[in-house]
């Protein structure tokens, strides 16, 4: 299972003037955002790839730092979807495909690889889920590799998540609901 952290996104609800990054924005551990959203997927699946666009050096550091191969994406500036379109394409012989989200720092290590395993046939599709409503992360077994190859713009794999193949598991936990869209989600 290849982990893939989608970082490549422009983070505007955050900061409308671009000036600040919610992924390098600090958790009250002093870690950001991306690094430990980082951690957590490598500690799962180490050798995970982060996608993000071109000329983020800080954002490239640390993710590396965190374990994460890193693949710079001018495709990525496109949106969600065709940054993870390039990440599967980059990874084209793996057995399938975890994908989390660099804004979501607080998923349990459970939550991804109880989503991993999940992936028990090439046609499976999982997502981490809580109280019912899929969160993240989410993964797709091998038979998905040309749909998801050939996204693109900003919506992700949404449409391939409302199919029969889906299987949610319980996460026990909202965390993989959790995610940072404006400064005020940041814990005090």
């Amino acid at each position: 299972m290849q982990g893939i952290l989608l970082a490549a996104g422009y983070g505007r609800r955050f900061d409308p003037s671009g000036q600040t990054s919610k992924l390098l924005a600090r958790l009250s551990d002093g870690q950001t955002v991306a690094a430990q959203a980082a951690r957590t997927l490598c500690a799962a699946l180490p050798g995970s790839l982060a996608v993000i666009r071109p000329g983020q050096t800080e954002l490239a550091a640390q993710l590396r730092e965190a374990g994460c191969h890193i693949l710079e994406s001018s495709e990525a500036e496109a949106g969600m979807g065709s940054a993870l379109a390039h990440a599967v394409r980059a990874t084209a012989t793996a057995e399938g495909w975890l994908l989390a989200l660099a804004d979501m720092p607080w998923v349990p290590v459970a939550a991804i690889l109880a989503v991993a395993s999940a992936i028990d046939t090439p046609n499976r599709i999982a997502a981490a889920a809580f109280d019912g409503q899929r969160g993240h992360p989410v993964a797709f077994g091998a038979h998905w590799a040309p749909q998801l190859s050939v996204l693109n713009g900003d919506r992700g794999a949404r449409d391939l998540l409302r199919g029969p193949d889906l299987r949610l598991i319980d996460a026990g936990t909202a965390d993989v609901l959790r995610d940072i869209d404006l400064p005020a989600d940041l814990p005090r």
